[in-house]
């Protein structure tokens, strides 16, 4: 396929209210057709909560939810959610093919400043799967912040970042999605909530997928609830690696 359909959500939130959060998604999803990709927020089932493994959704619960829209849609559907697990609570990205598999990822970086260090576990793997010919990494709010983990060694045409970046970061997080696809000469998608929390933060979105040259493709009226719709040429994406393989040049670095 030498087109990806990609939807993002940027919606409100319920705090720890899994149930409520699903019901909205459902609602929200009724109008989505004809996409490929359909990405929600970071922990889009609690908000940011700290606590959120202790009285969050079980993960297979959120995995069948997940199963019933991809199978209905067509399409990869998938966001983060906090699952607690026999080693410990973790951040996890969940993404289900309309076949029912599912692909995960822990979040790495966790966001100390909020304490995220001391209730959750960090991930250790990178992740990349193919999805209807395009290579996914799928990655975290904080993680955003580290470009060395993200780094593209022509394994991964279009980087995932869900978050809930609060607004007066949002001018960071804008600049650093634009970094991350021009870097890597990859799309990027970043799906960020809006409305407020319970501790008092605000949420401005500012979501966007930005091509490999930094030019928006899509985005969204800050502080809007939103859908936004962008059709990624990955025809187009590997020609440009091909006439300007700066990839080539990235110095060798090893994960651990």
């Amino acid at each position: 396929m030498s087109t990806l359909k990609v939807t993002v959500l940027q919606e409100v939130l319920s705090w720890m209210d899994g149930a409520a959060n699903l019901q909205h998604f459902d609602r929200v999803l009724e109008n989505v057709t004809g996409r490929d990709l359909i990405v929600l927020p970071e922990m889009f089932t609690t908000g940011f909560a700290m606590e959120a493994a202790q009285s969050s959704l079980p993960e297979a619960e959120v995995i069948a939810w997940l199963h019933g829209h991809a199978a209905r849609l067509d399409a990869l559907i998938g966001g983060s959610v906090a699952i607690q697990t026999e080693q410990g609570a973790v951040n996890r990205f969940l993404l289900v093919e309309p076949n029912g598999q599912v692909h995960s990822y822990d979040k790495r970086h966790l966001f100390r400043m909020g304490d995220e260090h001391h209730h959750y576990h960090a991930g250790h793997e990178r992740i990349v799967f193919e999805w209807r010919g395009c290579r996914i990494l799928p990655l975290i709010c904080y993680d955003l912040r580290f470009p060395v983990f993200a780094r593209n060694r022509n394994d991964y045409d279009l980087a995932l970042y869900v978050a809930n970046w609060p607004s007066a970061r949002s001018h960071h997080w804008q600049a650093l999605l634009m970094a991350r696809a021009i870097e890597n000469q990859a799309y990027v998608a970043g799906v960020n909530r809006v409305g407020s929390d319970a501790k008092g933060l605000e949420y401005s979105g500012d979501s966007q997928v930005i091509s490999p040259l930094g030019e928006i493709v899509g985005s969204a009226a800050p502080g809007q609830q939103a859908r936004i719709d962008a059709d990624l040429n990955l025809t187009e994406l590997h020609a440009y690696r091909e006439r300007f393989p700066a990839w080539r040049d990235a110095d060798d670095f090893t994960l651990n």
